[in-house]
């Protein structure tokens, strides 16, 4: 389906600006830092949405990391969810390794749990989760929750920052909800 973004803007309402955002993910970055001091973490950057999250966090992180991606999907440009779809796996190797799960939003979880269960099967010694935005809900799969986020979002749809539209809206440098 297409989109006029700018349409879709008028319908919006801006939560986060870009400056809102930078600060949290400079914030983020800092506790990571310091959590993870000493160790050389794999930085797994979850496709397409963590994107431009991943991109800043790993700048602001300064410190040494190996970065990977992955690519699973259970929306394939769609609103709603259907099951896991692996289009790109990892090719660090996880055994004994501390594992920073680095993606858009955790609205329900379903995507990051499985991501996280496959990167325990591959042997990780822990996995961490950062988050830009948590969505605010009782219906994230149990026990899963960002060990690191920027902001909380209402539970809309919400846009921008890597986060889509249908595909679209994310090089939005905001983060937006529908009204």
């Amino acid at each position: 389906m297409r989109h006029d973004i700018a349409e879709v803007l008028a319908r919006s309402e801006l939560l986060y600006d870009r400056a809102e955002i930078e600060l949290a993910i400079d914030r983020m970055a800092d506790r990571i830092r310091k959590d993870l001091h000493g160790q050389l973490p794999v930085f797994l950057t979850l496709m397409h949405g963590g994107l431009f999250f991943a991109a800043r966090l790993g700048l602001a992180l300064n410190m040494d990391a190996e970065f990977d991606y992955l690519h699973a999907t259970r929306y394939r440009g769609e609103t709603t969810g259907s099951g896991l779809a692996w289009l790109h796996r990892p090719a660090a190797i996880l055994e004994g390794r501390t594992v920073l799960l680095v993606d858009d939003i955790l609205d329900e979880g379903h995507t990051l749990k499985a991501v996280r269960d496959w990167c325990e099967d591959q042997g990780a010694a822990r996995v961490i989760i950062a988050a830009m935005a948590v969505k605010q809900h009782d219906r994230c799969v149990p026990g899963l929750e960002a060990d690191y986020s920027g902001f909380t979002v209402p539970d809309r749809y919400v846009f921008g920052y890597g986060m889509d539209i249908n595909e679209h809206g994310r090089n939005l440098p905001g983060i937006y909800a529908l009204k």
